[in-house]
């Protein structure tokens, strides 16, 4: 698969830019193999001062609280950034065994998703995209976006068509014309490719990958993974 090369926004602070691509080289080459299922290093949440420290930002977290495809607070302590595509088998998997776990973690406040929506796997990844970011306008990003991944599976062929993704809308209850639309119009598809474009920054050019906290998650590692390095920077929660 070719790898597309996205020329960068000119919101793109350089000195960002270049710090974050030589880390997150490192963790392409470190993390080349997926999904491992050992534990990346807490070295990093041991030095660091704690989940406020700038260190825990490698500026890719918007906080934005208008953005639809995030879920929590903006003020939680720690982000967790989410590359992943609507055609990837390990991104279905990892939303129906972890992502549930972590939006107990959301509910509490002590953590904030933020989704990526990178689309390597072509367009109608891409229009997928777009479909779940139209259901996000209407409140309802979460329940769209565990319907496309039911059964911890992606859809493919003609189960990503416009009409099989307007039909999910419908049967979700959704405002049709307004989804339709919001669907289509150049402030999606604008959205669409800039999120594309932070991934192709970040190197997330395999999915699902993940930043949480600062620290780089390559693949649908367990939610254990996930619930420990959490627990590391916000002291564990009784479940």
């Amino acid at each position: 698969m070719s790898e597309k090369r996205s020329k960068l926004s000119s919101w793109w602070i350089p000195g960002v830019i270049v710090a974050l691509a030589i880390a997150l080289v490192t963790f392409v080459v470190v993390y080349e193999f997926g999904d491992d299922t050992s534990a990346p290093s807490s070295a990093a949440a041991d030095t660091a001062a704690g989940p406020n420290d700038s260190r825990y930002d490698m500026g890719l977290e918007r906080r934005d609280p208008h953005d639809p495809l995030a879920l929590g607070r903006v003020d939680a302590p720690v982000t967790l950034i989410v590359f992943t595509d609507y055609q990837c088998p390990f991104c279905a998997k990892w939303s129906r065994d972890t992502l549930p776990t972590l939006l107990t973690r959301v509910d509490s406040g002590d953590l904030r998703i933020e989704m990526r929506d990178v689309n390597v796997f072509g367009e109608a990844s891409r229009r997928a995209a777009k479909a779940s970011y139209a259901a996000a306008l209407q409140g309802r990003f979460i329940d769209y976006h565990q319907a496309l991944f039911a059964d911890g599976k992606p859809r493919t062929g003609a189960g990503l068509s416009t009409e099989a993704l307007t039909d999910i809308a419908r049967r979700l209850g959704l405002d049709i014309p307004r989804f339709d639309e919001q669907m289509s119009s150049a402030t999606t598809d604008a959205a669409i490719r800039q999120n594309e474009q932070v991934g192709a920054v970040a190197g997330a050019y395999s999915t699902p990958s993940f930043i949480l906290g600062g620290q780089p998650i390559a693949g649908a590692q367990p939610t254990a993974v996930f619930v420990g390095m959490l627990d590391e920077l916000t002291g564990p929660k009784g479940n």
